[in-house]
């Protein structure tokens, strides 16, 4: 699998910014994708994400920080990975980086992880 991170630059406080996560597979392959962000001398953390239960059910989880602020969703497409970021403060500045997980039975149950390379958000006056 493949993704791909784009959207990303500087914007103002207040501002907004869609990120795109383009897969190579899929997104109703993936038990779960979403979206992470580490900025500088931090540790890398779950923005948000959906995870996939069951076939036809997702459940979509944010952090706390950005709850009411930013929404995940999946495109049309089923390529394609969004996360709508809106009312961003300069805390949010960071490499955000998209994630997806498959899970899947060949021998014994396996779970692939893929990361992108990630894409800057820069939110400064």
């Amino acid at each position: 699998v493949k993704v791909e991170e784009s959207g990303g630059g500087l914007v103002q406080p207040g501002g907004s910014l869609r990120l795109s996560c383009r897969t190579s597979k899929s997104t109703d392959e993936f038990t779960s994708m979403g979206w992470y962000r580490q900025a500088p001398g931090k540790q890398r953390d779950l923005v948000a994400a959906i995870t996939v239960p069951r076939a036809g059910e997702q459940v979509l989880n944010y952090a706390d920080s950005v709850k009411g602020r930013f929404t995940i969703s999946r495109g049309d497409d089923k390529r394609t990975i969004y996360l709508r970021m809106n009312d961003l403060t300069p805390e949010d500045t960071a490499v955000y980086y998209c994630k997806t997980e498959e899970t899947y039975y060949f021998m014994r149950w396996r779970t692939e992880t893929t990361w992108g390379q990630g894409t800057q958000v820069t939110v400064s006056s």
